[in-house]
């Protein structure tokens, strides 16, 4: 049970909890209509309930509500409600920094003023589903505010997606983008190979480098080193890997356990065995 202490618009309203007394973002199609402040009001099955304490990337969720207006929330409720239909129960307090990003996102493209994010193709593949299922936001813009959202702006909202998936904030989500796409360039420069983004080698080697990095900020290790082996069997691959994991702990001021050169390596090699089929045909 709460207690309405603001209406926003017809579907949602900010109400302090019975029991606990703290404010809450309460959002449902038509539960605001006609409500007065301190009525007392419930919830439904569909309705869905934020708590206001949230601290989050961009600071108090209670301080990033007042300067966001209704729609942007809604919308940014109806992404989640279609992300947790393909992914399953999220974090839901990713609404707030969301919501933050579409209201910037409006008024950008009602000034005619246009982002360029160049990890965009790089997160459109890393987080696939997640874009996906970002897109959502471009049909709602059309339908409620006849406005065009860009591909780069889609982007940023699957990172936002990506986010309330996994336990990842969204600045991680950026720097794993931007360690794949400087890895993919090290590889191409090092090899001399430009490498074919459509094929499954580079597929495996981006989600490998996706996992290293990860592996990376949380502290965690591969058991089992295939070093000696790549080293005798695939030297180039090696020491091309060897070269890039140096640079890569320079670039991006992490440590790269050593186990992680053969594993590299082998992707590497994947990506240049490939490389070469093609040019032979």
């Amino acid at each position: 049970m709460y207690r309405i202490k603001k209406v926003l618009n017809h579907n949602s309203l900010i109400g302090i909890g019975a029991e606990d007394t703290k404010e809450y973002l309460i959002m449902g199609k038509g539960i605001a209509f006609g409500r007065k402040i301190n009525e007392l009001i419930d919830t439904g099955s569909n309705d869905t309930v934020y708590c206001l304490q949230e601290l989050t990337e961009r600071g108090k969720a209670e301080d990033i509500i007042q300067s966001v207006s209704p729609v942007c929330l809604e919308m940014a409720n109806e992404v989640l409600n279609h992300a947790e239909k393909e992914f399953g129960k999220l974090d839901r307090s990713i609404l707030f920094p969301m919501a933050d990003h579409i209201e910037f996102a409006i008024r950008r493209i009602q000034n005619k003023e246009q982002i360029s994010n160049p990890l965009t193709e790089d997160i459109r593949i890393l987080f696939s589903k997640e874009y996906q299922t970002a897109q959502y936001i471009k049909q709602l813009l059309s339908e409620r505010l006849q406005i065009e959202i860009d591909e780069h702006e889609i982007g940023y909202i699957a990172l936002h997606i990506h986010s309330a998936i996994v336990d990842e904030n969204i600045s991680q989500s950026m720097q794993i983008a931007r360690a794949v796409r400087e890895c993919i360039s090290l590889v191409e420069e090092h090899t001399h190979h430009t490498i074919d983004v459509t094929s499954s080698s580079y597929n495996r080697l981006m989600n490998h480098v996706r996992y290293m990095v990860v592996r990376s900020i949380n502290g965690e290790q591969l058991k089992v080193s295939i070093n000696d082996y790549m080293a005798v069997k695939f030297p180039e691959a090696f020491s091309t890997a060897k070269q890039i994991c140096s640079q890569f702990e320079k670039d991006f001021k992490l440590r790269l356990s050593d186990v992680e050169i053969g594993y590299l390596a082998m992707h590497i090699e994947r990506v240049m065995s490939d490389d070469d089929k093609t040019m032979q045909l």
